[in-house]
């Protein structure tokens, strides 16, 4: 039992920090109905950009909002010159148009600060929590745990944010009927900038996170991939969806890797996600905090 939760646990930890990705397709999401493929990009050029600003010279709590603002600009000019001329296209233009800037930003950030492999120190030893283990016999990583806190309480505050102020009320109307919020004198252009903004800045944290765990590299842009489950789970429009989904993903990950790896040759972790999304779309399609969509015919 203790190993079980053990594994349990440390899944959960990984879960929270997948929802922290997912979290940036949601709210693009429900700003625009665009499914925005260069999140992982996105994800990719914060940590790089972070760490190469720290190579000039600058102490890690000057180069954070640096690179900050050059997120949010990134996400500003990505709704100026992208969402916005596409604005009343088919959704799969769209969605072609996020593909091609997410290569487009990948090949900038490794233009600009280079291709190869760097390692990321934001303070957070990944070493076990040793009153867990002398006392439980549970291998729980400090580094897990603290940043599970981080990317909760990002996710907790920005769902407050979006449900508490006048400026969350707006991008509901605004998910909700386009023309309607315009009606009413929402500035749809606005909200849809800062909305970018906020993705950029929680791609930045998930960059930060991420690159201290695998290394500043272009397989964070992978990352993105792991969120996909996370957002079928959960909902594409729901933060708390969000939430759930990445601990279900998370938890799930694990423990088939662990009982029922062996099973199959191991390497269970990195595709049962999406077999599990599969299934789930089989049962409720639009995931478990989405809303069901009847159109009449």
């Amino acid at each position: 039992m203790t190993f079980f939760l053990e594994v349990l646990i440390s899944g959960l930890l990984s879960g929270i920090m997948y929802s922290l990705v997912a979290l940036g397709f949601v709210l693009i999401y429900k700003a625009s109905g665009v499914f925005n493929f260069a999140q992982g990009a996105m994800v990719f050029f914060a940590a790089l950009t972070f760490v190469g600003v720290m190579e000039l010279g600058l102490s890690p709590w000057l180069a954070f909002p640096v690179t900050l603002v050059v997120m949010i600009v990134l996400g500003l000019v990505t709704e100026r010159f992208v969402l916005r001329p596409l604005v009343n296209q088919p959704q799969i233009t769209l969605f072609m148009a996020t593909i091609g800037l997410s290569f487009f930003i990948e090949g900038l950030a490794q233009m600009t600060w280079g291709a190869e492999v760097r390692g990321l120190d934001i303070g957070l030893e990944d070493l076990p929590i040793q009153w867990l283990s002398d006392r439980f016999g549970m291998s729980i990583s400090k580094f897990d745990l603290a940043a599970a806190g981080i990317a909760a309480i990002l996710v907790a505050t920005l769902a407050l944010f979006f449900n508490r102020t006048r400026i969350g009320r707006a991008l509901r109307a605004v998910a909700d009927d386009h023309q309607a919020a315009l009606a009413v004198g929402i500035p749809l252009q606005q909200i849809w900038g800062i909305v970018w903004g906020v993705a950029g800045f929680v791609a930045l944290v998930a960059g930060l996170l991420w690159g201290a765990r695998n290394g500043v590299q272009f397989a964070l842009t992978f990352v993105a991939l792991k969120a996909l489950p996370v957002l079928i789970l959960g909902g594409f429009e729901s933060i708390p969806g969000a939430i759930v989904g990445g601990l279900i993903v998370g938890a799930s990950e694990k423990l088939a890797e662990v009982y029922l790896g062996p099973s199959v040759g191991g390497g269970i972790e990195g595709w049962f996600p999406y077999i599990l999304a599969l299934l789930f779309l089989l049962v409720r399609p639009e995931g478990l905090f989405g809303e069901k969509i009847i159109r009449r015919i």
